[in-house]
Parts: structure tokens; sequence; C-alpha cells
């Protein structure tokens, strides 16, 4: 489990240039990520060190993601956030 400064560095890493990843990730940790088995922590926490063009292009549905975990983590977020606007 995560302790709460890497926790606190997490939510850091969250807030993106893009207006459109800030409005999936925050509310992604701060709703979802504690149910996560840690293996899926860890694979959002490596989805983060992405660059913010790429992350846009996979969320966005622009192109798909090459990393097959990476890929399922983003399908795993936009469920997730889609289920709590609706």
């Amino acid at each position: 489990m995560f302790e709460a400064k890497r926790i606190a560095r997490l939510k850091w890493a969250c807030r993106r240039g893009m207006l459109e990843l800030d409005v999936l990730f925050l509310p992604f940790v701060e709703q979802a990520f504690d149910e996560l088995s840690e293996h899926q922590q860890l694979t959002f926490e490596r989805l983060l060190t992405c660059d913010d063009p790429d992350l846009f292009a996979w969320f966005m549905g622009h192109k798909p993601c090459q990393d097959p975990e990476l890929s399922e983590m983003v399908q795993l977020v936009l469920s997730r956030v889609k289920l709590s606007v609706n």
C-alpha cells in the first residue's frame, strides 16, 4: 500500500499541463486508486511518467497505446471517470 507521502507525490504528478488530463487523473486518484491492486497502482504511477501528448492521444482515442498494461490502465481510468460523471 502506498504511504501518505507517496500518495501526495502521486496527486502532484496528476497535475498536468493539459486540463483534459487533470480532470481525468485527480478524480481517479481520489476516488479509485485505493481500490486498485498493488500492480495496478504501480502501473498507474508508471502511466503518469508518460508525456502529455501521448497521454492525451491515448485518452482521447486518437492513437492506441502500444504497452498492454498502460493501455489497460487508460481504459480503467476512462471507465471509472465515466461512472463518476453519470
